[in-house]
């Protein structure tokens, strides 16, 4: 039961949209009516502020660092287990994806992914994130770099097993399925790679 308390909590946590949430404090236009129409940083960086889109990055990253270090730690004391960790992981992520507040309307899941793994395994987090930098520097796509580290996140989790860090089955399920979910979500993002269509970090929606 304590399990299934600390999954509810992650996910009404998750679903908190910070693009929503630092647009409507800004003055700025709602994310979803402009651009992709997604509520991350990305989209609401096309604003041309880059505050908002740095306060938008952190705040969804954060929400999914404090869910996790949270059911690893003070859930602890409560007996929140490994599975509920686990739990807790894929519950902050759908939140963010599918949010109560919003009407279901939520991001990709980029930045509340990254804050996860950070939670997770530090040196993971870290790891995915560089990946993530690397071919955002290389190719300029925002996707692409996103797609990369969702491919790699559980790779380096099962390799890094008994190296760097202990790995858990139940909490590598569960980054495949929030990894799986963050392709899902980036599917038109495949198909305008594909066609050759897809925007440029740092150019205006085409």
């Amino acid at each position: 039961m304590i399990n299934l308390f600390a999954a509810v909590l992650a996910y009404l946590l998750g679903s908190i949209s910070f693009a929503v949430v630092v647009s409507k404090a800004m003055r700025l236009q709602d994310p979803r009516t402009y651009g992709s129409g997604n509520p991350g940083a990305t989209n609401v960086l096309r604003t041309g502020n880059k505050l908002a889109a740095a306060l938008t990055l952190l705040g969804d990253g954060f929400k999914g660092w404090l869910a996790v270090w949270l059911a690893q730690t003070v859930g602890l004391t409560y007996g929140v287990t490994e599975a509920g960790v686990a739990a807790v992981v894929l519950a902050v992520f759908l939140g963010h994806l599918y949010p109560l507040y919003t009407r279901f309307q939520g991001g990709k899941g980029v930045a509340t992914a990254a804050g996860i793994l950070l939670a997770v395994e530090p040196l993971l987090g870290l790891a995915t994130l560089l990946s993530w930098l690397a071919v955002a520097v290389i190719f300029r796509y925002s996707s692409l770099a996103a797609l990369s580290a969702a491919v790699l996140a559980p790779v380096y989790y099962m390799f890094g097993h008994g190296v760097l860090w202990q790995a858990d089955a139940r909490i590598g399920v569960a980054l495949v399925v929030m990894c799986l979910l963050l392709i899902y979500r980036h599917r038109s993002n495949i198909a305008k790679l594909m066609a050759g269509k897809e925007s440029r970090i740092g150019s205006k929606k085409r």
